[in-house]
């Protein structure tokens, strides 16, 4: 990596006036967790659930998890009306936001007790909506900062990452605080929910639309495949129904495999047959996929120098064209300026990274009540210290990644994150002590947010600027796809342990280290890979 800036460099690179922007729409990203999240949660548990249904009611979060299925949609339709008048990027965050408000009032008119189904619903309807949210707003981001070299993307994901803990934590106080004094029930809670969901919607309504080459360069791409797809029969076509197929199975399995042949076979079973199932379309798909791609730079090749055939395409040809260039040309590109063996380790370590934070995230509520803390205590301490703190160092944590690099800032997060869970282990065995509470959320703050400014920064320097929605929303969905999915489980395992939380959080810190493991295997071709996108950046500023 190149040598390490001074401090007054590094701190120059906060002084961008875009970065005001990243931060209010980091705000509006993690507030809808707290709608179907922690204050649902408290919400369910006040009702009288059990762990497992608080636990498995978390599955809503799985879009989270499968929004890359519908993030090229982000990328390449237009929002009626709202996207000729204030641009792609403003128009999805926008329109997201008013769906997300009106789902949260209808949350409010329901009975938690007799209209649970409804509950789900809607909340699915807010997580939906809040990770499309979160596609258009992560393009937003690095379409914004795009001209600058990667140290931006650094200061970028700060901000982000500031501002989504001020959503979630700092506004996610709000509903605790309210709910505990008299009078106050969780439907009139979720009443402000809405209200505070209104205000944060006036920042895409006056921030600028980014500049981007976007539309150039992907109706070139369509262009390229519609002079080639006239003399390819119906095999691009053929390579199109692969994708519906893979996208069927991923959110099969997401939703636990309903309707499932009960006593044939196991959950374990399941599982394996579920992704051999997929691998082998994946494998499929990438095999239909590169023998298309070769025939069209041969074709394109052969139209240069004029040997060429040319065919007029028709409406199948260009349907065709348009869902190649949606779907598929941001994977192919992503494989193609990576290699496969190199952007498969990516996908992997993203995936392994978040895994102890996604079962210890989910069950923290239950864990902090279940221990003896009110709704207060969590509000004051859970909520409003891991604000402070995760702003704080998340700061800092740029700070350090700007000056010594992403793939430090990684591994120095990720064993703080790990280290950091052991002491929700000793709250455990020595209870309700408020002193202690404070300790451990201050300590959790500060490595998560290290962990996540760095993590942040990576996938954000790994994108291509002409697929920022698609390829960006492919990685981050992995990241989200063990917290979510995964942490889903995360209340059957406490149950298992026989509600033995101690045990239970030193397993999450030992989830961290797998990660840890396999990214200091890749760390050379990473490196090279940062340094070469930090060049090309640095070029085009």
């Amino acid at each position: 990596m190149s040598s390490p800036h001074s401090l007054r460099q590094t701190l120059s690179y906060f002084k961008d006036r875009r970065l005001l922007s990243i931060f209010c729409f980091g705000i509006a990203s993690g507030f809808p967790w707290v709608m179907t999240g922690s204050a649902m949660s408290g919400w369910l548990t006040d009702a009288g659930l059990s762990r497992s249904s608080i636990g498995l009611f978390g599955l809503i979060f799985v879009a989270y998890s499968i929004n890359f299925l519908w993030s090229p949609l982000v990328d390449r339709l237009k929002v009626p009306l709202l996207t000729r008048f204030i641009g792609q990027r403003r128009s999805w965050i926008l329109a997201t936001q008013l769906l997300i408000m009106l789902a949260t009032l209808q949350l409010s008119q329901l009975d938690v007790v007799n209209q649970l189904s409804l509950m789900a619903f809607f909340g699915l309807i807010i997580a939906i909506c809040g990770a499309t949210q979160d596609i258009a707003i992560d393009a937003y981001r690095i379409d914004l900062l795009q001209d600058k070299d990667t140290n931006y993307m650094a200061a970028g994901s700060a901000m982000a990452t500031s501002g989504w803990w001020t959503g979630f934590a700092g506004l996610g106080s709000i509903p605790f605080i309210l709910v505990d004094q008299p009078d106050w029930q969780w439907s009139q809670v979720y009443l402000v929910l809405a209200v505070i969901m209104a205000i944060l919607m006036i920042t895409a309504m006056v921030v600028r639309e980014p500049k981007s080459n976007r539309e150039a360069v992907q109706a070139k791409i369509e262009k390229n495949y519609l002079q080639v797809l006239p003399t390819q029969g119906r095999q691009p076509l053929a390579i199109l129904l692969i994708l519906p197929a893979i996208f069927a199975a991923i959110i099969y399995a997401n939703i636990g495999y309903p309707g499932w042949p009960q006593g044939v076979i196991d959950s374990g079973y399941r599982f394996w047959l579920i992704s051999v199932f997929i691998l082998l379309l994946l494998l499929l798909f990438s095999q239909q996929l590169t023998r298309l791609n070769k025939v069209v730079n041969s074709q394109l090749m052969n139209n240069a120098t004029g040997t060429g055939l040319v065919s007029t395409p028709n409406r199948t040809h260009r349907l065709t064209a348009w869902l190649l260039t949606t779907l598929v040309a941001p994977i192919q590109e992503f494989f193609d300026r990576n290699g496969a063996r190199l952007s498969i380790a990516i996908l992997l370590f993203i995936f392994l990274f978040k895994l102890g934070e996604a079962y210890l995230g989910r069950m923290s509520i239950v864990f902090y009540r279940e221990v003896g803390f009110s709704n207060s205590d969590i509000a004051y301490y859970s909520k409003m210290i891991n604000w402070s703190v995760t702003i704080i160092f998340s700061l800092i944590g740029s700070v350090f990644t700007i000056r010594y690099g992403i793939l430090k800032g990684l591994f120095i997060g990720g064993t703080a994150m790990a280290a950091s869970n052991l002491l929700f282990s000793v709250m455990a065995i020595v209870g309700p002590d408020k002193a202690l509470f404070a300790f451990t959320v201050f300590v959790d703050g500060f490595t998560s947010a290290w962990g996540s400014v760095a993590f942040v920064a990576l996938l954000s320097v790994l994108c291509n600027h002409s697929f920022t929605a698609s390829q960006y929303a492919l990685m981050a969905s992995l990241g989200t796809f063990g917290r979510v999915m995964l942490g889903s489980y995360s209340g059957i395992i406490v149950d298992w342990l026989d509600g033995n939380w101690s045990l239970f959080f030193v397993l999450t810190a030992f989830m961290v280290i797998p990660s840890l493991l396999f990214l200091y295997s890749i760390r050379k071709p990473l490196t090279v890979l940062i340094e070469k996108n930090q060049a090309q950046n640095g070029n085009n500023s």
